[in-house]
């Protein structure tokens, strides 16, 4: 029985390591870039939705888990964090396991981009592969890209703007202005998170000179960081405004009190593991406007 009990809680373990609050930056910008296309009054492909979301889960979890493994070894990650326990750290799986794993992800994405690529051609072979590029030059390789403070902008771009300008392409044939419009909300509050992450670990991160933006420009650059990610978004809601989308203005403006409580709770606290609670908030933020403005766009 012992066994079987250490068996299934390191399977617990394993599938935390996905980070499931993170998997909202996957799920939006397909779920609101397919509803974004009905609202332009043009047919929808399924099976574009679901490959798409598939690839994007697959590459967010390899993301996090060459994340989880590289940290370790760089001594990012040790028993001093603040954060959730990650598995490497732990013990539960050596860093190569988990590198390993990673890289089953990314293959796996790849498998599944296949139908894409044949629907849209050679843009989305440039879109795919740079993508899985990315999320394993997150943390590894030459030049790792939240080592160097370039991590929030990749969020904004390869979970945002390319992600809802591809599944929009995909579907259309078309390059529009709204899909860069409504990929540049979803991009800025995926970033919330990240943002997030990287002012509660600051102190760690300095240390092994991880320098996010955080530790370049300190707490309270992070935190008005944080306030104008959270924010732009329902800014941008005037673009939709104009355009003739007025649901879709009017319906996601419902998750600003969350956006609030999020600016408000990064102010009032210093960083510490109860960021952890602030980082379920903002994953809800990102995935509450980002399904909102998908409900106001199919009405």
């Amino acid at each position: 029985m012992r066994c079987k009990m250490t068996s299934a809680t390191q399977i617990k373990s394993i599938l935390l390591a996905f980070r499931p609050k993170t998997l909202t930056a996957a799920l939006v910008p397909c779920v609101a870039g397919t509803a974004l296309v009905k609202a332009i009054g043009l047919s929808w492909d399924g099976w574009v939705l679901f490959y798409a979301l598939m690839a994007s889960f697959l590459i967010q979890i390899g993301t996090n888990l060459v994340n989880d493994a590289v940290d370790f070894k760089k001594g990012a990650d040790t028993e001093k964090r603040i954060g959730p326990q990650r598995i490497t750290q732990a013990g539960i799986l050596t860093a190569n396991q988990v590198m390993l794993l990673g890289s089953l992800c990314f293959a796996l994405a790849v498998m599944c981009g296949i139908p894409l690529v044949l629907k849209g051609g050679w843009v989305i072979v440039a879109i795919g592969v740079a993508s899985v590029l990315m999320g394993y030059s997150y943390t590894a390789g030459p030049f790792p890209l939240a080592y160097l403070g370039l991590g929030d902008l990749f969020v904004i771009i390869f979970f945002g703007l390319l992600a809802v300008t591809g599944i929009v392409f995909l579907n259309t044939g078309e390059w529009l202005s709204e899909a860069f419009v409504l990929g540049l909300q979803i991009g800025l509050h995926a970033t919330v998170l990240i943002a997030i992450n990287n002012l509660r670990d600051h102190a760690g991160d300095r240390l092994v000179n991880k320098k996010t933006l955080a530790v370049r420009f300190g707490v309270k650059f992070s935190r008005w960081e944080i306030a104008a990610l959270a924010f732009l978004p329902f800014v941008l809601n005037l673009y939709w405004w104009f355009e003739g989308y007025k649901i879709a203005a009017i319906v996601s403006m419902f998750a600003l009190p969350l956006a609030v409580k999020i600016t408000k709770n990064v102010f009032a606290t210093e960083p510490s593991p109860a960021y952890n609670k602030f980082l379920g908030q903002a994953a809800g933020l990102h995935l509450l406007f980002g399904l909102l403005i998908a409900i106001g766009f199919a009405f």
